[in-house]
């Protein structure tokens, strides 16, 4: 069996693990798949469950993005079964986003794939996650709307990686699906925006 194909399934399964749901469980008595946005992301648990959960959350969500994609570019995974290299190595970073988004632990009902995401784009392009963290803060600080700077982060990276990444179309075209997955994920968050209803963040 291709090297490739072990780290993809590692990678779902590592993405499956509930960060913040396992953190909160075991350091407060706060529930997040039942209180503020019923998200186990990053955010929520830092609204619901505290400061130091909330940073741990996002640090761990972010390695479950970032260890299968070092892996696959550590391990120097060669083309085979007709995928090239690139092609498996994004493959690899997909497949965490993918545990997170739809993990197999929690009836497939996970979180919206943000920090996951980052921990992906971190070995692939560090400028281009630098640059997208200058306008994330920028947004947050300027609008006070989390969903807004993900979203925009999100759908503004797939330009970074064909400018700082452009010997592989395979990491634009991971760049684009999950773009796609992170705005499935943040539809609710894109209506309340529109209606003006969207929570500010208020850290």
């Amino acid at each position: 069996m291709p090297v490739g194909i072990f780290i993809a399934l590692f990678g779902y399964l590592l993405g499956s693990i509930p960060t913040g749901l396992l953190l909160a469980r075991l350091f407060s008595r706060a529930d997040p798949r039942k209180t503020g946005s019923k998200n186990i992301g990053a955010t929520n648990v830092f609204r619901t469950a505290g400061k130091t959960l909330g940073i741990l959350t996002l640090l761990g969500d972010m390695m479950k993005g970032f260890i299968p994609v070092w892996a696959a570019l550590r391990w120097g995974i060669a083309d085979q079964w007709g995928v090239t290299a690139d092609q498996w190595i994004a493959l690899a970073g997909l497949s965490p986003l993918l545990g997170h988004i739809f993990p197999i632990f929690l009836g497939f009902k996970g979180g919206k794939g943000v920090a996951t995401a980052v921990g992906v784009y971190l070995p692939i392009s560090p400028i281009a996650v630098l640059l997208e963290l200058f306008l994330f803060t920028g947004i947050v600080w300027k609008w006070r709307y989390v969903s807004l700077g993900s979203i925009a982060c999100a759908t503004t990276i797939p330009i970074l990686i064909a400018f700082f990444r452009s010997d592989s179309q395979a990491y634009f075209v991971l760049s684009v699906i999950i773009a796609a997955l992170i705005l499935y994920r943040h539809q609710s968050n894109i209506s309340r925006l529109l209606q003006g209803t969207e929570n500010k963040w208020k850290g």
